[in-house]
């Protein structure tokens, strides 16, 4: 992934964020109109986003999943690629599993 995109994903992801932490999206309309300007046309980009989190909120994160939910279906909702959302749900799976492993002390 390029440089680029690596900051356009960023700049969704905190989008995002922004108007789903609390696991609802007070004005899904204007919620929606942000995230695309955000992501322009690049929905592989909001289906990256979408499937990370959704692979979180699968991990075992009670109280972090209402966000990731509403998050994941905020990408949907501006037009994330269905088609590729299921590999980033593995991927999301696998980085928090290793975020919940205890590190190595030596």
């Amino acid at each position: 992934m390029s440089t680029a995109d690596q900051l356009i994903l960023a700049r969704i992801a905190a989008c995002a964020r922004r108007h789903a932490a609390s696991g609802v999206v007070d004005d899904l309309d204007a919620a929606v109109a942000d995230l695309r300007e955000t992501a322009g046309n690049r929905s592989d980009l909001l289906a990256q986003d979408a499937g990370l989190a959704l692979g979180y909120v699968e991990t075992g994160l009670p109280l972090l999943a209402p966000g990731f939910r509403a998050e994941a279906e905020l990408c949907r909702a501006a037009g994330a690629d269905e088609t590729v959302i299921p590999a980033w749900v593995e991927l999301g799976r696998r980085r928090a599993e290793q975020a919940r492993r205890r590190p190595h002390t030596g």
